[in-house]
């Protein structure tokens, strides 16, 4: 029997399990579950052969089928904890695909309440995965400097780096953060390399305006403002 080819592929890792905001990964965004939105953005890219959804729940695998994704098993309670790593819930599915003949050359993890990943940017991260890197990931530039950061001990202030307590905004070296959308990578790249921000990582730069991580309710209500503003709702 010929195997199938598949040369690039998306997997969305949504399981059920969501602490802080209940059903977090299908919970309704502007008439659609939030997982719909990010499904519906990969598939405008046109770079996907298919789109693969690594989950526990049938009904989140209802939801994902519903919209144009595959779910292809259901993932065990061992990668379905708080503690288990996206790159091992990647690596799983890559596994499970290779072993029923599908190969792959590049894969794309986008996270399922990424509702407002554009095409133009995974198209960006494609082009760039293609050249030298291992990895190609989002990112956003911190609107304050970290390095003027403060904590707080007994009500009282201390900085967290004194040494930049003299320094000027403008003169702080410009830092970076994971704007949490997407993640590509060579399909051996997944499966033989960890994902850390290295010499190895480049990113695509995606405006502070338009990036927002969902783990609380205000998230929450922050990503419907962004939605409104960028959609004209």
């Amino acid at each position: 029997m010929q195997k199938k080819i598949r040369k690039n592929i998306a997997i969305i890792p949504a399981r059920a399990g969501s602490s802080r905001i209940p059903n977090k990964n299908i919970k309704m965004f502007f008439g659609k579950p939030i997982l719909a939105w990010t499904i519906i953005n990969l598939k405008k890219s046109k770079l996907f052969k298919d789109i693969y959804v690594s989950t526990d729940s049938k009904k989140i695998a209802n939801i994902a089928k519903k919209y144009g994704a595959k779910v292809p098993f259901y993932r065990s309670k061992k990668l379905s904890d708080n503690f288990t790593g996206t790159q091992k819930v990647v690596q799983n599915m890559i596994n499970f695909l290779t072993k029923k003949g599908t190969k792959t050359s590049y894969v794309c993890c986008v996270y399922p309440t990424a509702w407002n990943v554009e095409s133009k940017d995974i198209k960006q991260g494609f082009n760039k995965i293609k050249k030298k890197w291992n990895f190609v990931i989002s990112a956003s530039q911190y609107g304050s400097p970290p390095q003027r950061a403060f904590i707080k001990k007994n009500n009282a202030l201390k900085m967290a780096y004194p040494k930049f307590f003299n320094f000027r905004t403008q003169d702080l070296q410009p830092m970076f953060f994971d704007a949490g959308q997407f993640y590509w990578a060579k399909t051996h790249t997944w499966l033989n390399k960890k994902l850390i921000f290295n010499k190895s990582c480049t990113t695509v730069f995606i405006p502070r305006w338009r990036v927002q991580d969902i783990d609380t309710i205000e998230d929450w209500k922050k990503a419907q403002l962004i939605f409104k503003m960028t959609r004209g709702k």
